[in-house]
């Protein structure tokens, strides 16, 4: 038996009744579809997801760059088992998802993009925002998505959408092999009709099944575990997206093993726990980088090994260490010669802690990693209650958060000073409630993304930290958390410009030129400095968040940020919390290095400083290619 449907139609009907499982939970793949609609995709996708709108929910969303970013936060929270597909005209609005399917596949999080394209019957052509490219006629702008897609795929007659969708649902609900999905729809083959078979559109379930690493393999990392003196866990991403976090706490409560957090991995032990050493890496605690200096194994439990959490491969210093990566994806078990223990890092982590039943570190260690956790706790209390002045510093905005969040809340941040400040010092108390974007550290990720978590949580409390800079690169997801009904608190941290890249310029000698907010002087932007020429820029960002619907609140200290935090615990939508910090308070380094490259000459002396201390810190990188044996 067929059904006449046109193409978006068929394509809409097909995604309304994808379904997952993981461990006997079935749900639905697609919570709905994101759209913004333009003459390549109103008569196709958008007159499609309006006929079927009982079976796949329409959101409306104002920057096609957000939306991809909202769907991205809902997998993210839903642990990668529930997602959005994302609709866009052809030009503009398509080449505005790239940033989102970038990264979404740098996260390993599933998205479905399906941007609108040019005739595929090159009838009226060139078509309006079409790309022309005289060396190859079926290019467009859509093969732009090629190297951020993990798949992807261009419908060129309508029948194509079987095989296409099905691979399409084949990556996005493999773990190993998940991001950003792109299938480009011509306009006219979007709106021309086919006789699809009713199979396609039955209900289908995807399995995500728990494998286990080959036998021989975790009897390899098993011997070498036990041979170690000073092991340790690096707890990533992947840790939290199978539902791993019960299982790392007792192997490690048994084995005595520490354990630090990557960015993506934070919660994946509460913040006071004994074992718990905390963010690790360039933007790292002293507790969690002292251990990774000594330690001799270290464990890899569902991270990519990225630069921060290596501090650009100066962390683990102890001439023998050995890597042992627990991941679902081979590229990244293989990283630093490890032994690679590929697979689901809960099935896993159960398998390991049965090989190692006799194992665990002596007493010394475990009092030591305790002692580390209290003196950082100790170090995390200090920067909360600086009572620094007349501004208050950065950590101690987000002291007044944390206490002011409960322990189920999440709170959410991508790019700046914030995420750094954020992985040494939020006290985590939930595996779901810490949401840094880092794989790609997007500026204006934060509100659309707190939407999304919002959306995937609605029980939970969503608290969207977010600089100046960030904010105004993309706000206008406020009107739609509005639109929704979904409440966000964002505390808007305004320090008039870019204070991350003012500090990293300052330290890499170039004295944070055009980093700071100000007018020009003089034909110049002048230096990030306080006593910088030029008057900074008269910005209200408080009203621009009320002209968008939010109710704002202004704070001008500590004190009155907890009035403003304790105020919106009692309102019903979204409020824009702002206060003014001293860009120049920033936390410390501990014990750490981010390899950012510094003007081997220069006539600057500030330049030339700069590149003495660089180059003695890069004497400290090194390649980890001991393998396993």
């Amino acid at each position: 038996m067929t059904v006449r449907l046109t193409m978006a139609q068929a394509l809409v009907r097909f995604l309304a009744n994808q379904y997952v499982e993981r461990d006997g939970e079935e749900q639905r793949f697609f919570a709905g579809c994101f759209g913004i609609f333009g003459h390549g995709n109103v008569a196709g996708v958008g007159q499609a997801l309006l006929e079927y709108e009982d079976d796949l929910t329409y959101y409306q969303s104002r920057n096609e760059q957000a939306m991809v970013h909202t769907a991205t936060a809902y997998a993210r929270q839903k642990n990668r088992l529930q997602t959005f597909a994302c609709t866009s005209s052809i030009g503009p609005g398509a080449t505005n998802m790239v940033t989102g399917a970038a990264l979404a596949t740098i996260n390993r999080l599933p998205v479905l993009l399906l941007p609108g394209d040019v005739f595929a019957s090159r009838g009226p052509d060139p078509v309006l925002q079409q790309l022309e490219a005289p060396h190859d006629g079926d290019l467009s702008v859509n093969d732009a998505f090629r190297p951020v897609s993990r798949y992807w795929d261009r419908i060129n007659r309508p029948e194509q959408i079987i095989p296409a969708a099905l691979a399409a649902m084949r990556v996005l609900t493999n773990p190993a092999e998940t991001g950003a999905v792109t299938l480009a729809l011509p306009q006219d083959v979007q709106a021309e009709a086919y006789d699809y078979p009713e199979e396609f559109f039955e209900k289908r379930v995807w399995r995500i099944t728990r494998p286990v690493p080959d036998a021989a393999e975790l009897e390899r990392a098993a011997e070498l575990i036990r041979d170690a003196r000073r092991p340790m866990i690096v707890a990533g991403g992947g840790t939290i997206y199978s539902e791993a976090t019960e299982a790392l706490r007792a192997f490690t409560e048994r084995t005595g093993i520490p354990v630090a957090e990557t960015q993506a991995g934070k919660g994946s032990m509460p913040y006071d726990h004994p074992l718990a050493l905390g963010a690790v890496g360039a933007t790292g605690t002293f507790a969690a980088n002292r251990a990774a200096r000594e330690a001799d194994v270290v464990i890899g439990v569902g991270t990519r090994w990225s630069d921060f959490t290596t501090a650009s491969k100066t962390a683990f210093q102890n001439p023998h260490v050995r890597f042992v990566n627990v991941n679902v994806a081979d590229l990244d078990a293989a990283k630093h010669a490890g032994i690679g223990l590929v697979g689901d890092a809960r099935a896993t982590l159960d398998a390991l802690d049965v090989a190692l039943a006799s194992y665990e570190v002596d007493a010394a260690c475990r009092e030591e990693s305790g002692k580390a956790n209290a003196e950082w706790d100790a170090e995390v209390e200090r920067l909360y209650t600086l009572g620094y002045g007349p501004l208050p510093a950065q950590s101690e905005v987000i002291g007044a958060v944390n206490s002011f969040s409960e322990p189920e809340d999440v709170v959410v941040c991508a790019a700046g000073s914030m995420p750094g400040d954020l992985h040494k010092l939020w006290r985590t108390r939930d595996p779901k409630g810490y949401h840094v974007e880092y794989g790609y550290s997007c500026m204006g990720y934060e509100i659309a993304g707190g939407l999304g978590v919002k959306m995937a949580a609605p029980e939970r409390g969503v608290y969207v930290m977010v600089g100046d800079g960030s904010y105004l690169m993309m706000n206008a997801e406020i009107v739609t958390s509005i639109q929704e009904d979904k409440k966000l608190t964002i505390v808007l941290v305004d320090n008039s410009g870019f204070s991350s890249i003012g500090s990293l310029s300052r330290s890499v000698g170039a004295q944070g030129f055009g980093t700071q907010y100000r007018y020009r002087e003089n034909g110049s932007i002048g230096l990030d400095t306080e006593d910088a020429p030029g008057d900074v820029l008269p910005v209200d960002l408080a009203q621009n968040a009320e002209s968008l619907g939010a109710h704002v609140i202004r704070a001008k200290s500590v004190g009155e940020l907890k009035g403003a935090l304790a105020e919106a615990k009692g309102l019903n939508r979204t409020v824009v919390i702002h206060i003014a910090v001293d860009r120049y308070e920033g936390v410390p380094d501990y014990e750490s290095f981010w390899d950012v490259p510094v003007a081997e000459v220069s006539g600057m002396e500030s330049v030339g400083a700069a590149y003495d201390e660089y180059a003695k810190n890069r004497q400290s990188e090194r390649r980890y290619l001991r393998g396993g044996d």
